[in-house]
Parts: structure tokens; sequence; C-alpha cells
């Protein structure tokens, strides 16, 4: 089957027990997303919001919410998708295999995008304006309300038409801030994105850039936008292919691309060198990302298909739906990645940590025998390719070891993998850092926006110790550390003082030098100083979240009895990681206390949402 619209998919979904309608009025201020958020915690259905305050639009959230949901609405052609992007990354099977794979090519060819007339197009039905738009704001320090599931077109001034058109899921600021409402809205994205080489282009033209945002469509198409293709295999090739409907597709009277499929389409012109402030938004490192210039966008028409449905999600610190996007992207794609980095086994951006701030990876050291005394070699290369690597290059915190000393380690077990690293971690020889470089522009731990450092952890060889269960008995802290507690085995939580300068904590760490640098610390390599070790202690998301996401490595990484040596840094004891909150730091995400008492009635006997929350 194939989906030929969103209202298709909610009726689908809803008619096999996936979806749960609200009756109630639900404001878009905060409590819409609120019952996402509680809903999505619970692992529960989709919602259709029927009734939202000051909108006559319906919306529907939480879609992705579960990866057996996302499966089901592609049971029909996911696997036939997965052979497609395996051919694009070895299409000399096809060849090998002719029979075996005609389906498959006879799929991509059927996929191809579909030009319809204007008039028989449903999205062609209405036009409406920003202010209609359902206001839908996540987060209460949020800027204003955003389009959190849209789909950005744009197309290629040098060669036009939609097979070298790029489709981007790219967040859009409706109003707030200093945008004319219904005259402008924000674009958030980077230059080096498909939209930001598409604008570079236009902007050496002199030329405004044309940009169709759709919201909505077949649930093929905001996958789409967020899959990491193979070069060469389109964004609107690959939501026919998923879809099992063709991507449909017009140009209005002012030649901009309409999606005949969406729910919602807004078509506007960035021009020339125009910025505006965008933000705060409430983003998935479970931080706000702040308020930044970005481009803007100015509206022409905002068109909407007869009885449409108003798309959104909620992005916060990890897991959220977005969680389920990467789980069915990385379910299609399989190991692409590593096919193109050799050597390169699996790699892991860890969901939990933000995605972007910490990777975990496995590679070959095929560079020394298996003889005692083997070291990490090829993997630091290995390593290298990887932060050099697209959307891997974003990463600040790289663990990466040798496949052949427990090749069925698992890399989606935190506590495993660890475990794997500490046991082996020689931290005289192993640390390499890359300092005053790129990080990713939501991440506020490094010096100055998109400007960081980076650490690649690299092991490999036999076991060297034993790791702590437990704190030994006769172990202590100075008295200006409050609290210790056990991670896991080899990594303790200790609870400093709030950080206020790097003098106050180049001080504080010599203090701990001096307590610690005779002590035995061969079973702990690793050592969190952070606001809570309660807290960080918890659960192993809560560990790699605070450690990950609030410290940039260059300036936060100390050791018990450090050196520097030709230039190489290591430590004799522990390593640690100053992972407290910094002044420079972006907020964290906290609901609104009030909003979730109040949603919390949907849960009660009679509520649209009982016996889910």
């Amino acid at each position: 089957m194939g989906y030929r619209s969103l209202r298709d998919c909610v009726n689908d979904l809803e008619k096999h027990g996936h979806l749960v309608r609200i009756k109630e009025e639900v404001d878009p201020y905060l409590e819409a997303a609120a019952i996402h958020l509680k809903v999505y915690e619970k692992q529960g259905p989709a919602l259709y919001f029927e009734n939202l305050k000051g909108s006559k639009f319906p919306a529907v959230s939480n879609l992705f919410g579960t990866i057996e949901r996302s499966k089901f609405m592609f049971r029909d052609s996911l696997d036939k998708i997965k052979t497609l992007v395996e051919l694009k990354n070895d299409p000399i099977k096809a060849i090998k295999n002719p029979l075996k794979y005609a389906s498959v090519t006879f799929t991509a060819l059927s996929a191809l995008p579909k030009k319809v007339s204007k008039r028989s197009a449903p999205i062609g039905f209405a036009k409406c304006k920003i202010s209609d738009i359902p206001a839908i704001v996540n987060w209460p320090m949020d800027g204003g309300p955003f389009v959190t599931m849209p789909q950005v077109y744009t197309e290629d001034s040098d060669q036009a038409g939609i097979m070298n058109a790029n489709l981007g899921m790219y967040r859009i600021q409706l109003s707030g801030n200093d945008y004319i409402l219904n005259e402008e809205i924000g674009l958030h994205y980077q230059l080096h994105r498909g939209i930001g080489v598409h604008q570079t282009k236009a902007n050496a033209k002199g030329e405004a850039l044309k940009v169709s945002i759709f919201v909505g469509g077949p649930p093929s198409h905001p996958l789409a936008a967020v899959m990491p293709l193979p070069e060469g295999l389109s964004e609107m090739t690959f939501a026919g292919a998923l879809g099992n409907r063709r991507f449909r597709y017009f140009y209005d009277d002012e030649g901009f691309c309409i999606s005949a499929d969406a729910d919602f389409v807004i078509t506007g012109t960035v021009e020339p060198m125009q910025n505006k402030p965008e933000g705060p938004f409430g983003d998935h490192l479970g931080y706000y990302s702040l308020t930044h210039p970005f481009p803007l966008l100015k509206v022409h028409n905002v068109y909407h298909k007869k009885d449409p449905i108003w798309s959104f999600t909620v992005v916060g610190r990890p897991p959220q739906e977005d969680t389920s996007f990467g789980e069915l992207i990385h379910d299609i794609t399989g190991a692409a990645i590593p096919k193109e980095i050799p050597g390169l086994h699996a790699v892991n951006a860890v969901d939990a940590a933000g995605v972007h701030p910490l990777l975990f990876a496995i590679g070959s050291e095929r560079y020394t025998p298996y003889l005692k005394g083997r070291k990490p070699q090829e993997i630091i290369t290995i390593a290298n390719h990887v932060l050099g690597k697209s959307q891997l290059s974003l990463a600040k915190y790289l663990f990466i070891c040798a496949k052949e000393d427990n090749p069925k380690l698992n890399i989606y077990n935190i506590n495993e993998f660890m475990t794997h690293i500490l046991e082996r971690l020689d931290l005289t020889r192993d640390l390499h850092f890359y300092t005053k470089t790129t990080i990713d522009t939501l991440d506020y731990s490094g010096t100055d926006i998109n400007s960081g450092s980076k650490v690649a952890i690299t092991v490999a060889g036999d076991v060297i110790r034993d790791l702590w269960k437990d704190v030994p008995a006769g172990f202590s802290l100075p008295n200006s550390f409050k609290n210790h507690k056990m991670v896991m085995p080899g990594v303790l939580a200790i609870t400093g003082s709030n950080f206020k300068t790097e003098e106050q904590t180049l001080n504080e760490m010599e203090v701990l030098n001096q307590h610690l640098k005779d002590a035995d610390l061969e079973g702990l390599p690793l050592i969190i100083l952070c606001d809570d070790a309660d807290f960080t202690a918890a659960t192993m998301n809560n560990f790699v979240w605070v450690t990950f996401t609030r410290s940039n490595p260059s300036h936060d990484i100390y050791g018990i009895n450090s050196f520097t040596h030709h230039k190489h840094w290591g430590c004799k004891g522990a390593m640690i990681i100053d992972a407290r909150i910094k002044p420079h730091h972006a907020p964290p995400l906290i609901m609104d206390a009030k909003v979730e008492e109040k949603i919390a009635e949907l849960g009660k006997k009679g509520g649209s949402l009982f016996g889910i929350i």
C-alpha cells in the first residue's frame, strides 16, 4: 500500500490502534508539547489534536514515536528500500544478480517524481496566513512558534529542476523576535547544508533563493528530508520509493515548486545577506539553542489543501521522537557509513548524549600483530577519517576500539562498550586532542558558536586493569568536594562547588591532584566532576548526557599526575572531566510545572489519554 496523504496515514494508524484522538481543547502554547512528551515517555500512540485553541486546523504528532509504528507505516516497502540503498552503495550486486534485484530496480524507476497539473492538485485548494497556522510553542523560553516537522525544498540555480533539488529538515520560526508577522519567518541552517550550498550560489549571482516549505503529506516525505542518502539518490525519488507513491509536484504562478500531496506549503525568498535573530529554541541536546542571526525568508504565499492536518514534533533531552527517526534511518541505511571509511566496522552516535557530542566506534587494528604490547595505530587513522566525515565531524568525543579485541562487542550498549574501553585505556598514550576546531552549532560547551575541540580516545590491546566496582575503604576526597558515587565500574562521579572561573577550576584541580597523586587509582581511570553526583550516577543515560554535553575536551579534561611530552598530553592517574554547568552554557530544558499538572487531567478516567499517561 502507499498513503496518498497524511490523512490516509492517520486513518490507517487509528484503525490499527496506533493513534488516539484528543478531543479536549488543547493550548498550542506548551500544552500540546507537554502532552506529546508525556505520551512519548510512555511509548504511547500517535496523537491527533482535534481542537487546538485559536486554530481552525487540527494537528498530529508522535507519528514516528516508536520504531514499531515507524516500520508499520512502511510495512510494504521497507525491505525494498533497504536493498535500494544497499545497491546504491554497491551497484555491482545488481549486475551479478539481475533477477534477484529486478523488483527493486522497478521500484526505483517507478518512484521518479511526477509533475502534475495545478488544477488536479489538492494543495491549490486555498490560501491562508502564517498567523492561521497552529502556533505551537514547545518550551517556555522558545522565541516563538516553530515548524518542527518541515520539508524545506530548494533548487540549484546552476541546475534547475527537481532531480537536482535538495529536501532537508531545517527548523522554521514562524513569529516572534523581530519578524514581521505574516511577512517574514526565520530559517535555521548552516551554509554547508544542501540548502546553504544553493543559497551561496544564488548569492554569488545576486539572486534571491526560492524556498518552498512543505508540511504534512505522506510520512515518507518528512523521513526523506532527514535521510543521509548516498550521493546521487534524490530525496524526492526516495520519498516515492519508500511511500509506494511517486512524489507529485507542480510549479505555482510565481515559479515555486509545490508538493501536490503536502497539507501546507509556505513559499518565499531568501535575499542575499539578509539575516534576523532566530531563537531561542529548546533543542535535541536537552538545552536551548540561543538567539543568533540566521537567514530571513520573505513569505510569498501559504497554501493548504482541503481538510489539512498540521504535523509537528517535540525535541528535547533524548530520547525523543527523533530517536525513533534515527533508529529507522539506521535500519534502512545499515552499514553505509562504515563502507565509506576503510577499516571502520561500526559507529554509533550516542543518542542519550544528544547524538553529536559522543561517538562510539569499532575499527580494525591490523598494523601490529597479536603480540603483547600491541597498541592502537590503524584505529588512530580511522579516527581521523571519522572526525572528518559529514555529520560525524560535529562530534567532540570519539571512543574507538579494535574489533580484534572483542568481535562480539555491542556498540549500542553504553555500559558494555565503556567497560571495554576503560579496561584497556592507557592514559599516557591513548588521548589525542584536536584544539580550536568546529563543533555543533547547537553545542554551547565551546568557546564560541561553532567553536570548540575534540578528543579521540583510541584503545587496542589486552586488558590492563581491573576496574573498581565500589569505592575502596580508605578512599577520600578534599573537603571542598561534597559527595561521590560510582557510576559504573571504573567511573566515579564527584560533586564539586559551582563553576565560577577557569582560575578557580585550576586551583581545584591542583588541590585534587595533591590529594590523590599518591593514591592507588589504577582501577579508576575516569572521574566526572559534576554538579550532582547522585543524578549523574543514577542512570547510564544521565552519565553520558551530563558528561559529554557539558564539557569541552581541551578546556575541561584534566588528570592526576598529568604531563605534556613532545606536545602529547596524558596522565599517570585518573582522567578528570569537568562536566559542571559553566556560565556560558545554554540553560537546560525544564517544562512548566503548571502545564504538566493541567495535562495530567487527560490521563484520568474519562480523559482522552486515560490508560496511556
